[in-house]
């Protein structure tokens, strides 16, 4: 081989060597993991939450939405707080966690405006738990009959976790969807976690379960790109067929003392995890 040859050989083993040695970035896959992991293994989070990581997996589901920590998320309706305790610490330093939560003045005077007031109280108050790790979230109250979370363009990513089923029923679906795609920016991401039926179901239907191909649907319908799905979440055990629907299984164990030990057996639901993209970038 000639010497020029040689020189360039060794230039271009040279360099293959810098790029597999060199650190990877604080924005790579592998520190995202970690620091995620951080998160996950947070000593503020509730027992009884930690408990659930088994069936909810929240490593490997933020990891497969590509959340980073220097993005802004948007959580809609956090319930208890679940996610907050890790999204929240996660992105306290470098990003932004934005609560959104359903603003109980948009609904007349009754129980439902007592549930919704009780839900924002209640998340305050768990938000005053750990100052430390909460002092930066943000909440935005949203109306689901015409929602808006934000600035058009605004969000790096935005998270719906077992929530598609109660806009279904309440005939809020669309509009909730078409309000994911407005606040994202071009590029940016949904990810959606929901219980899943074993075929399409009607938009009525109690059971807590949706189709698959119904969310995949729905989402498209509002300019979404499928950009992945994964089976993380999965639970073949769940037979999809219990009475009292999806409620019957840990953890709000709607079901008879006696059967325990069965519902236990099965564990949590069988989920869906979706990721969209909003198109652009």
């Amino acid at each position: 081989m000639r010497p020029t040859l040689l020189l360039a050989a060794a230039l271009t083993l040279a360099v293959s060597a810098c790029a597999s040695t060199a650190p990877m970035g604080p924005g790579s896959a592998s520190a995202r993991a970690a620091a995620l992991d951080t998160a996950v293994a947070g000593t503020w989070r509730t027992p009884a939450n930690m408990a659930r990581d088994g069936f909810r997996h929240p490593s490997q589901t933020l990891g497969f939405f590509g959340v980073d920590a220097s993005d802004m998320v948007i959580e809609i309706t956090p319930g208890g707080g679940w996610y907050t305790e890790i999204l929240a610490p996660y992105l306290r330093n470098d990003g932004r966690y934005v609560a959104a939560i359903i603003d109980p003045m948009g609904y007349d005077a009754g129980r439902q405006r007592d549930y919704y007031a009780k839900a924002r109280t209640d998340f305050d108050a768990k938000l005053a738990t750990a100052p430390a790790q909460y002092d930066r979230v943000a909440v935005v109250a949203y109306n689901p009959k015409s929602p808006m979370f934000g600035a058009a363009g605004s969000a790096d990513v935005v998270l719906t976790f077992r929530n598609v089923h109660n806009w279904r029923m309440a005939g809020q679906a669309e509009g909730m969807f078409k309000g994911f795609f407005a606040v994202l920016k071009p590029g940016g991401t949904l990810g959606v976690v929901e219980h899943r039926a074993k075929a399409d179901v009607p938009a009525d239907d109690k059971s807590g379960y949706v189709g698959q191909a119904q969310v995949i649907a729905m989402a498209q319908a509002a300019g979404f790109v499928l950009d992945g799905q994964s089976e993380v979440n999965a639970n073949p055990k769940d037979t999809k067929d219990h009475p009292n629907g999806v409620w019957m299984l840990p953890p709000v164990k709607r079901h008879d003392g006696a059967d325990e030990a069965k519902y236990r057996a099965i564990g949590e639901s069988d989920r869906m995890t979706l990721r969209f993209r909003k198109p652009g970038r």
